[in-house]
């Protein structure tokens, strides 16, 4: 069997669907299944068994000489979430005790790290584990991810394989249920339904022009690609970055937007709120040297190929992956 946690959000529930493509339905879901807005995410997808998040861990060491593989894509990631408990409950402490159960019973892990580790990028974007340790984020939710990654590399017990993920910007299907914390190209797409022109963060930095602050934006596509490539293949245990390895601007995606609708652009500017002002990525790019030496071959879609897809395939008639 495989598990999957997370499975009816966003990345989680692509990727059952991926590995529903490759023949496995032998798949075990984890989550917290009280949320009727995701369960959409989970209709048409063929799995063995659901089991709620919180008794997983115990299901886990029950089962676990019936479990192939762990991906750990479950996590709390409200990036304006301030409750340190919360994040030290859900993705700290309960990664661990999954790392653990992997450990002893021998079972390989993919588990979801994130760019917030990375802070402002005063560091760079290099996943070398000898930098890792220096990394400040820049809010409690990438402390949660960057705390565990620390806490991995000192492990002496480790799962046979395993891989932590750092995922950049992810957007594209499946995440109609994120409210706030949804991709830009899914509010660009709302806001030019309703009202025809799409709003962007103006710039608080005199280094970057309004809608201009960079990030690496990777399709959901592709990050699933990554996961069963590193499922199929016995790949060096390792924290690797997953982005396209090319930043682009939010003007660009904000274009893109308009275009996979047959509009001209029309955007204006807005401050970046205060709450967020003072924790607010202006670049990332993923360094993406070690997934590639690693042998993965796979191209990864251009923001225009990946925005085209996302918005002609599923965003105007509300489709599921």
């Amino acid at each position: 069997m495989i598990v999957v946690t997370g499975a009816s959000g966003f990345i989680g529930s692509c990727l059952v669907g991926r590995l529903n493509k490759e023949g496995r339905k032998d798949i075990v879901v984890v989550d917290d299944f009280s949320f009727p807005e995701k369960q959409k995410n989970m209709e048409g997808k063929s799995v063995q068994l659901e089991v709620h998040r919180d008794a997983f861990p115990e299901w886990l060491a029950t089962h676990s000489d019936e479990v192939d593989f762990v991906f750990h894509i479950g996590a709390r990631t409200d990036t304006t979430e301030f409750d340190l408990e919360i994040f030290n409950r859900l993705n700290l402490h309960y990664t661990q005790s999954l790392w653990n159960i992997c450990s002893r019973a021998g079972i390989p892990l993919v588990y979801a790290s994130s760019a917030a580790t990375y802070g402002a990028g005063e560091h760079g974007y290099d996943d070398q584990h000898a930098l890792i340790p220096a990394l400040k984020p820049l809010n409690p939710y990438g402390w949660s991810k960057q705390q565990f990654d620390v806490w991995a590399l000192q492990q002496d017990q480790q799962p046979p394989r395993w891989a932590g993920l750092k995922f950049f910007n992810v957007y594209g299907p499946n995440e109609y249920h994120k409210g706030r914390m949804a991709s830009v190209i899914f509010h660009a797409f709302g806001q030019i339904q309703s009202a025809g022109k799409v709003k962007l963060f103006r710039s608080h930095r005199p280094d970057y022009k309004d809608g201009w602050q960079l990030r690496d934006f990777v399709y959901v596509k592709d990050v699933v690609e990554v996961c069963i490539y590193l499922m199929k293949n016995k790949v060096e245990s390792s924290i690797y970055n997953l982005g396209t390895g090319k930043a682009r601007s939010f003007f660009d995606l904000a274009s893109a937007t308009f275009r996979a609708l047959g509009k001209e652009p029309v955007i204006e500017f807005i401050d970046i709120p205060e709450d967020i002002r003072d924790k607010y990525q202006y670049f990332t790019e993923a360094n993406m040297s070690k997934l590639r030496n690693s042998g993965y071959q796979l191209p990864f879609a251009s923001l225009e190929e990946g925005v085209s897809d996302y918005v002609q395939n599923y965003l105007v008639a509300k489709r599921y992956y």
